[in-house]
């Protein structure tokens, strides 16, 4: 593979060389894939293929707001690497149902109930768990099950944006305004209570 400046790469990606540039392109990404990701996902070798794919489409898609900053090799490296880790992510999540992330959230002691390994004191972990259960009974009394299932699969579970609105038939803006809202009910039971979100927070160690 040829050497290029910042500028070669782009004429060429915009130019009639565009097809031997994007192959040494995404010779690059894959090999930078396999060097980030080494350890750490199973069958690398043909995951990085399919994520250097998807990364190029992302690439050739906004060389416009390249900047000059790096080498351009780098900057579309960290771009590959954003783009895997959001479709590993989503990867995750593929298989999983929200029944299943609502289910372990209230019966396992993951999601709010796992704050409590956190304790450092006896009388610390006391107050934790009580707030958790607390929070616990918020969600429940007083969320829709349209916004519970969002809340406990976001804000608890990890899972991303885009799945969790794909799985509850959304889209992510309305997905965002759902978590919103959910906050202000919350919120307002909390205050209700005679509790602020502060001490909610700070008895959790999210404060």
């Amino acid at each position: 593979m040829k050497k290029r400046t910042n500028e070669q790469w782009l004429a060429e990606l915009r130019g009639r060389e565009r097809d031997r540039a994007t192959e040494d392109l995404r010779a690059v990404l894959v090999r930078g894939l396999k060097v980030t990701f080494a350890g750490r996902v199973r069958g690398l070798d043909e995951t990085a293929e399919d994520l250097a794919q998807d990364a190029l489409i992302r690439i050739l898609n906004n060389l416009d707001s390249f900047r000059g900053e790096s080498r351009f090799t780098t900057w579309a490296q960290r771009v590959a690497v954003r783009v895997a880790y959001t479709e590993l992510r989503r990867r995750r999540w593929r298989d999983v149902s929200l029944q299943e992330v609502i289910e372990r959230h209230e019966g396992s002691g993951r999601g709010l109930g796992a704050l409590t390994d956190r304790a450092s004191s006896p009388e610390r972990e006391t107050e934790r768990k009580m707030m958790v259960e607390t929070l616990q009974r918020f969600i429940a009394e007083e969320l829709t099950e349209r916004q519970r299932e969002a809340m406990v699969a976001v804000m608890y579970e990890g899972m991303p944006l885009e799945e969790a609105a794909r799985r509850i038939d959304t889209n992510r803006n309305a997905l965002y305004k759902l978590l919103h809202d959910a906050r202000k009910k919350l919120k307002k039971r909390i205050e209700a209570e005679g509790l602020s979100s502060g001490e909610v927070l700070e008895a959790i160690g999210e404060g």
